[in-house]
């Protein structure tokens, strides 16, 4: 079993997936955003694929730790898509996952053509990351 995150924006999903022991999460793939019916579908063929346990969903708090626009939309989509997918979902705080992403990014000499077509799922993979070191660190608590 593993555990798969997801980066919600407006016109992408970033998806990330855990290893089989929990320690190292890597990025899967970028949905471009067409229907939730789409969307959803694809997101369940991913957790079929993974053998998904638990989905992670990045939550866009603002910097002040309130939620916006933004996460609003977040919880609106976990809403719906709760209705069709029965795997658990958790938030996890994703503020500044996309900074650290094009940092890793830009160190690593990636184009910025090539950066935008990642970013998502790179954002993904830090959202995960965090979320399974956290999980590491206070395990006897979960």
């Amino acid at each position: 079993m593993r555990i798969m995150s997801l980066d919600v924006g407006s016109r992408t999903i970033g998806i990330a997936c855990s290893d089989a022991l929990y320690m190292t999460a890597q990025g899967i793939e970028t949905i471009r955003r067409t229907s939730l019916v789409k969307d959803f579908q694809r997101i369940q063929e991913l957790i079929d694929q993974y053998e998904v346990e638990e989905l992670v969903v990045g939550m866009p708090k603002n910097m002040n730790g309130t939620k916006g626009d933004r996460a609003e939309k977040t919880e609106a989509f976990v809403a719906k898509m709760k209705e069709v997918i029965t795997t658990p979902v958790t938030y996890w705080d994703e503020r500044l996952t996309t900074v650290m992403a094009e940092r890793s990014l830009i160190a690593a000499d990636v184009s910025r053509k090539k950066r935008k077509q990642v970013i998502d799922k790179m954002a993904a993979v830090v959202i995960l990351q965090g979320y399974l070191d956290h999980r590491a660190m206070h395990k006897t608590s979960l």
